[in-house]
């Protein structure tokens, strides 16, 4: 399966006719996108009746990802991190099986410490076991493209996400692909391969060109059977970021059955 979806689902009125004139933003941006990827919650909590009341809005199929906050990731550094969590999986339960992904995104000064991913990504497991969806990390430090952190993170099933542009001083070409859980695990369950795209050349303003979104979906055809795969556009500043999406998703909407609110 792949979605397309955005960071947020603000629909903007350069795109607005592609979507229902009626309604609350995300009920009309979840008639025509698979996912979306919530950014808030990585500046502040949503209630549990808020993540669903999001839930019930959106149709069958619709997948929601939640950023992990920072208060976690970039305040205590992926430490101490046990009551934060608790309180964030109890509220982003409210979503229920409609939460497909979380995302764990590192500030680009934390290095890759095995002992300390360990630790973290161990608890994360261990509270995360019974809710739905899966993990994957955004790290931007350059001694998390190794294959010591893929396997460490591939020992967890956690997804590397495959960032664009590539964060700086890292190797573009490692950075641009997916890395750390590509298997299946005993389930029998797929990984999630995670693309997060932040507009370039200037990040979060510049809008895909035609070309570009062309290679990525025939480069998408590659990837295992069995993995889900999530493209998520955070060019929102200008709102390039649905148009892009758009056209993205219109380069597969003909394979994939779309469920909308009955």
């Amino acid at each position: 399966m792949i979605f397309v979806g955005t960071a947020g689902w603000n629909v903007p009125r350069t795109v607005a006719a592609a979507f229902p004139a009626e309604g609350p933003h995300l009920v009309r941006y979840a008639q025509r996108m698979q996912c979306v990827e919530i950014d808030t919650s990585f500046y502040r909590e949503h209630r549990v009746e808020t993540y669903a009341r999001w839930a019930r809005e959106t149709p069958p199929g619709f997948r929601f990802a939640v950023k992990l906050p920072r208060s976690i990731t970039h305040e205590r550094r992926l430490r101490r991190a046990r009551l934060p969590l608790e309180g964030f999986l109890a509220q982003v339960a409210g979503l229920g099986e409609k939460l497909g992904v979380l995302l764990v995104q590192l500030p680009p000064s934390l290095e890759f410490e095995r002992r300390l991913a360990h630790r973290f990504f161990a608890l994360l497991r261990e509270l995360h076991a019974g809710h739905a969806g899966t993990i994957v990390c955004e790290p931007r430090h350059p001694t998390w493209f190794t294959a010591s952190a893929d396997r460490l993170l591939a020992a967890y099933r956690v997804g590397r996400v495959a960032a664009d542009p590539a964060p700086r001083s890292t190797d573009g070409q490692a950075a641009a692909l997916p890395g750390g859980w590509l298997g299946i695990d005993d389930r029998g369950a797929g990984a999630t391969i995670y693309y997060r795209w932040h507009g370039s050349p200037r990040v979060y303003w510049s809008a895909y060109a035609p070309h570009w979104l062309a290679q990525q979906a025939a480069s998408l055809h590659a990837l295992p059977e069995a993995a889900d795969c999530w493209c998520i556009f955070d060019n929102t500043a200008a709102g390039a970021a649905l148009d892009n999406a758009l056209a993205f998703d219109a380069m597969f909407e003909a394979k994939r059955p779309m469920p909308r609110m009955a």
